[in-house]
């Protein structure tokens, strides 16, 4: 990975989180009707400006999460070889069981049905995530893929998963928009498809190393 692949990754991501977090704002100020309390010109810039800003910071979190999950994955494969894919698995399951009903199981005040409305929706959608990941690299890479998108994913929002059930998807969209975009095009990335240097060659489970600038 060169600085000019990584500055790619990074710029481009940057502009999807914003991207992404001004639809999702202003769909849900409209839902709740809240655009009618803008009051002129200057109310309407600031929350289009404070809508991005917001996009921007949660796919800077986005990044951070990505990068430190290709530690791990480095790492990991390297200590663990192949078991784990495995334990990946099982911290999967976890972690989803978790989202959708462990938390109301262990007596914690939470609207079971919005729970498990946002543990299928974030499974149904890296299952998609995956697929396309396996079209464009190899089979190996559906469980890193699934791994990082749910276990990644619900780390990342953790804050936000005791918030109220707007502030929860006002988060989610964006970082599981960040985050799919991410695994999905960092093989093209690696690969010399996106920039013209080929430093680097991509695993199919998605083991990276760093090389000059």
């Amino acid at each position: 990975m060169n600085l000019k692949k990584w500055s790619y990754l990074f710029w481009t991501t940057l502009c999807l989180g914003g991207a992404v977090m001004l639809v999702t704002g202003l769909s849900m100020q409209l839902y709740q009707q809240e655009l009618s309390n803008l009051r002129g010109p200057a109310d309407v810039l600031m929350n289009i400006f404070q809508l991005i800003l917001s996009g921007f910071t949660i796919s800077v979190f986005a990044q951070m999460g990505f990068f430190a999950y290709l530690t791990l994955n480095l790492l990991a494969n390297g200590m663990f070889r192949r078991v784990w894919p495995y334990i990946q698995v099982v911290l999967t399951v976890i972690v989803l069981l978790d989202v959708m009903f462990l938390r109301t199981l262990l007596g914690q005040e939470r609207d079971l049905i919005q729970d498990v409305v946002l543990g299928l929706t974030l499974l149904v959608f890296s299952v998609g995530v995956a697929i396309v990941k396996m079209k464009v690299t190899s089979s190996t890479a559906v469980i890193p893929t699934l791994f990082y998108m749910i276990v990644g994913t619900t780390i990342e929002m953790t804050f936000a998963l005791n918030m109220s059930p707007i502030a929860t998807w006002f988060l989610f969209i964006p970082l599981v928009a960040c985050n799919a975009y991410q695994i999905l095009i960092l093989s093209r990335v690696l690969e010399g498809k996106i920039g013209k240097n080929r430093e680097m060659q991509p695993e199919a489970g998605m083991t990276t190393k760093v090389v000059k600038s």
